[in-house]
């Protein structure tokens, strides 16, 4: 596969104004008179000094701490898990949201929820999968349930009740391997996976009977092809998914090697997936099959971001990209060809921020940072980000 260069006009039209309207006071702003202030706002210009939580944020944001590990967030509650990663937001009937979290322990690992009324209160918290074993990221579907990975050689992914109201069930179909993030894409029905390995796979799922039946189908693993100048990705498929006896990834001969599967996030019919030892972003474009960069730190202009890792993205399609070290920075690949940090904690050294994720009025963004200050698993927190101007 050819080293490409990061195809700016392309990741251009991938991307749109979710972030920045995020900058603006939520999406549910956007309208004529949101559009300006998004132009405005392009240069969120510098970070402030920490606020009290230890974060530097834009001005015209708060920050709060919404739990700790081994601290039960409300009262009665059961205590916060350790080493908090993945998450995603889950809107509910009642104009309330659920912020669920990955544990990423091993043998002791799960996921948990944050229950939030429809003015932002934290009303409840409580686990939703236990037992398992360093659940990393994940990935929501269309249909309101977590999917939950588990980052080990014989890692399976956990489909999740948000609500807690049912138990989490195993999907072997989705391969044994170790599992970094999944995302859904609803159009094709498809649903594509990391491997977080030094030669991990990209690798497709497809479903036998549709959306949301995930029980049943087959697994691709991607193999790249220079045509024409052009890198394209066509699918093979895994022949034993349950890698009985040999490595899903080394089943397929030719297939494309990963330098450590991170994130993996879509936006109209693009696929947006990290790799954490060359520090890239790429973009797969579902409908053409291309290949190819939407960030790579060696050839950056603006090589701000590092240790890439978790991914979030707002409906018109602004990446943000979580660090797992570098700088512990939370940054925005927009669409005006800027890398731009929008958060920082500072005396986290030996920690990285996880589970991104947006409130369904894009007015809140929650977040981890996974070792916290003391740098133990122990020792996570859990954040809510608030825009305060209207």
């Amino acid at each position: 596969m050819k080293s490409n260069s990061v195809k700016r006009r392309e990741f251009l039209k991938m991307a749109g104004i979710g972030f920045s309207a995020f900058l603006s006071g939520g999406f549910r702003a956007i309208g004529a008179e949101g559009l300006g202030r998004f132009s405005a706002i392009r240069d969120v210009g510098t970070l402030l000094p920490p606020d009290l939580n230890g974060i530097r944020l834009p001005s015209g944001f708060r920050s709060r701490v919404v739990a700790r590990s081994g601290a039960s967030p409300i009262d009665g509650a059961r205590a916060w898990h350790g080493a908090p990663d993945g998450g995603g937001v889950f809107a509910q009937p009642d104009g309330g949201w659920i912020y669920v979290s990955n544990s990423e322990i091993f043998g002791k690992g799960g996921a948990g929820a944050l229950r939030f009324s429809s003015s932002g209160t934290l009303v409840d918290s409580y686990p939703i999968l236990e037992n398992t074993s360093q659940n990393c990221a994940g990935g929501t579907t269309p249909w309101g349930t977590w999917l939950s990975c588990e980052e080990t050689r014989s890692g399976q992914v956990y489909e999740c009740d948000p609500t807690g109201a049912n138990p989490a069930i195993p999907r072997p179909t989705l391969g044994v391997f170790s599992h970094e993030a999944v995302a859904v894409d609803e159009t094709s029905g498809y649903l594509f996976l990391t491997e977080d390995r030094p030669d991990g796979g990209f690798y497709r799922f497809v479903p036998s009977r549709g959306l949301p039946d995930i029980s049943r189908g087959k697994l691709e693993i991607a193999v790249v092809e220079n045509i024409a100048g052009e890198d394209i990705v066509t699918w093979h498929e895994v022949p034993d998914p349950l890698a009985r006896t040999m490595a899903t990834r080394k089943q397929v001969k030719g297939y494309q090697p990963f330098r450590g599967g991170e994130g993996v996030i879509i936006h109209e019919r693009t696929v947006f997936f990290s790799t954490k030892r060359d520090n890239r972003v790429w973009a797969y474009n579902i409908e053409s099959h291309q290949l190819s960069l939407a960030y790579d730190l060696a050839t950056s202009a603006s090589p701000v971001l590092s240790g890439v890792d978790n991914l979030a993205i707002t409906p018109t399609g602004d990446v943000l990209v979580a660090e797992d070290g570098g700088h512990m920075q939370l940054v925005a690949l927009t669409s005006d060809e800027k890398v731009m940090p929008i958060l920082q904690i500072v005396g986290h050294d030996r920690s990285e921020i996880t589970g991104p994720a947006f409130d369904p009025s894009f007015e809140r963004l929650y977040f981890s940072s996974q070792r916290g200050s003391g740098g133990t698993n122990a020792d996570g927190v859990t954040y809510e980000i608030t825009y305060l101007r209207s």
